[in-house]
């Protein structure tokens, strides 16, 4: 790798794309940002070209691009502007770049963090979705191409800070017991559960401890997005789902914990600031000022630790249940969420509704082996037209 590192930021104008740049920026002369996407915010991304100058910009589509490009060439900027999965796929790829952000939300970032999986890139991953849907073809794909991969999520990060440098082995091999991923709880962990039905966009996105993108938010108040993680963590760490334990901790101090077979337990603290784990990830193997202020304990004051109610949050038992068969079932969890939540923010459903089309779509065909990307693809297509379905009936 080069001196300074070149860096692709793959969903730039979201709230990690946005965390990363800000720590970028702080270490001038050890990163240089090398590209830029940022697909339905173009006013904002056309503003972070003005500050990073890129030497490409990914809009999203050819409409976007010819106006971004117009709008750059006026400042006097060089960058040269993509479009579209093609576009994505060109930058997280491209020779000179080292790493790569991966922050697009859903399935849409699939793709463009494949490429750079199998450009041998050091990927930091914060698009969940593209290893819950893809699974072992993801894994053996950084196998294969020698990539370095490092989680982003705030959660996964702790657990990857708390796990000896040779966890590849198996984790029985390294005295690992179990991992306990933490969870808020969300907006929603003390509402009367009568009153799920008549929650609204706005309660779902105010989350009481992070500043994340609406689609985040909305499955962080249903605990899909702890869901999603779950399996995540069975395929980042080769972690069985009954090897994984969700644990509500309302502070959001501790961001995961590892449990050993010797009764220790190690755990990662900070303040809850995704620049934390960007900057270990950007970083890696070593530290650097991530801008975040230092925990004060005395603050935080007291931990709290509950189990998740199943009741409430149905989102996380289906997602376990997805993990435990496996196949295309995670990529048909995801795509039906997707289109679920979607349907919520649009007022079209009800927040305990998400739960129920998710249900039906796991329910309606049976998951079947993951052979290749195609098979992946077609499982998210199929989850998304059976979702449709069910909201047209409802409509």
């Amino acid at each position: 790798m080069s001196q300074v590192q070149q860096i692709t930021v793959l969903g730039a104008t979201g709230s990690i794309g946005l965390s990363t740049l800000d720590v970028i920026a702080r270490h001038p002369q050890r990163y240089r940002v090398f590209a830029l996407s940022g697909f339905s915010r173009l006013a904002e991304l056309e503003a972070l070209c003005m500050i990073y100058r890129p030497r490409f910009a990914v809009a999203q589509n050819a409409q976007a691009a010819r106006q971004l490009q117009g709008g750059l060439h006026a400042a006097g900027l060089t960058t040269q502007v993509l479009f579209g999965e093609q576009g994505l796929c060109e930058v997280a790829a491209h020779p000179e770049v080292d790493t790569v952000m991966a922050a697009i939300v859903g399935a849409a970032g699939l793709k463009p963090t494949l490429a750079a999986v199998e450009a041998g890139k050091k990927v930091l991953l914060a698009n969940k979705e593209a290893l819950v849907m893809s699974g072992a073809l993801f894994i053996q794909a950084v196998r294969s191409s020698g990539a370095v991969l490092l989680p982003i999520d705030s959660e996964h990060n702790a657990i990857f800070q708390c796990l000896p440098g040779d966890y590849a082995r198996g984790l029985a091999s390294v005295g690992v017991r179990r991992i306990m991923l933490t969870a808020s709880g969300g907006p929603f962990r003390q509402t009367p559960l009568e009153q799920l039905a008549e929650v609204t966009p706005e309660q779902a996105c105010a989350h009481p401890n992070w500043s994340m993108g609406r689609k985040i938010s909305v499955d962080s108040a249903s605990m899909m997005n702890k869901g999603l993680e779950l399996i995540e963590a069975c395929w980042l760490f080769d972690a069985q789902p009954e090897q994984v334990e969700v644990v509500i901790h309302p502070q959001s101090v501790i961001h995961s914990l590892v449990d050993y077979v010797d009764g220790s337990v190690l755990a990662q603290l900070g303040n809850p600031d995704m620049r934390t784990p960007i900057s270990h990830a950007l970083a890696w193997p070593q530290r650097i000022d991530s801008g975040v202020a230092p925990l004060d304990l005395f603050v935080v004051a007291r931990l709290d630790f509950e189990a998740p109610d199943e009741q409430r949050f149905p989102c996380l038992r289906l997602a376990r249940q997805a993990a435990e068969v496996s196949g295309t079932a995670p990529a048909m969890l995801n795509a039906a969420n997707e289109v679920a939540v979607a349907a919520f923010l649009e007022r079209r459903i009800r927040f305990p509704e998400i739960a129920s089309i998710i249900d039906a779509v796991l329910n309606a065909e049976a998951a079947v082996a993951v052979e290749c990307l195609d098979t992946v693809l077609a499982a998210d297509h199929r989850a998304r037209a059976l979702a449709e379905q069910w909201l047209s009936r409802r409509e």
